[in-house]
């Protein structure tokens, strides 16, 4: 089995968080994907923490949801290194 490095925790953890915004406010992973304009398995890889989030993305997703970027980066990285 592989260790988990810390890049891999924060992507994990930014994924678990917004996976949780998303049931929060009652939205979809299919609803994502089509705010991001990429496919919901594009979007299913990254929420599963497969496949880190772009910037960019991870900018949009944000603004779509209403959340802020740094405190959701900030949150993950902090978890990430207790």
């Amino acid at each position: 089995m592989t260790k988990q490095t810390p890049a891999d925790e924060v992507t994990a953890i930014v994924a678990a968080d917004l996976r949780a915004e998303l049931a929060r406010q009652r939205r979809t992973a299919a609803d994502l994907a089509h705010a991001l304009d990429v496919t919901p398995h594009t979007v299913g890889r990254r929420l599963n923490g497969d496949v880190p989030f772009s910037m960019y993305e991870l900018v949009l997703a944000t603004r779509w949801l209403g959340i802020d970027l740094t405190d959701l980066v900030s949150r993950a990285t902090q978890r990430a290194a207790a």
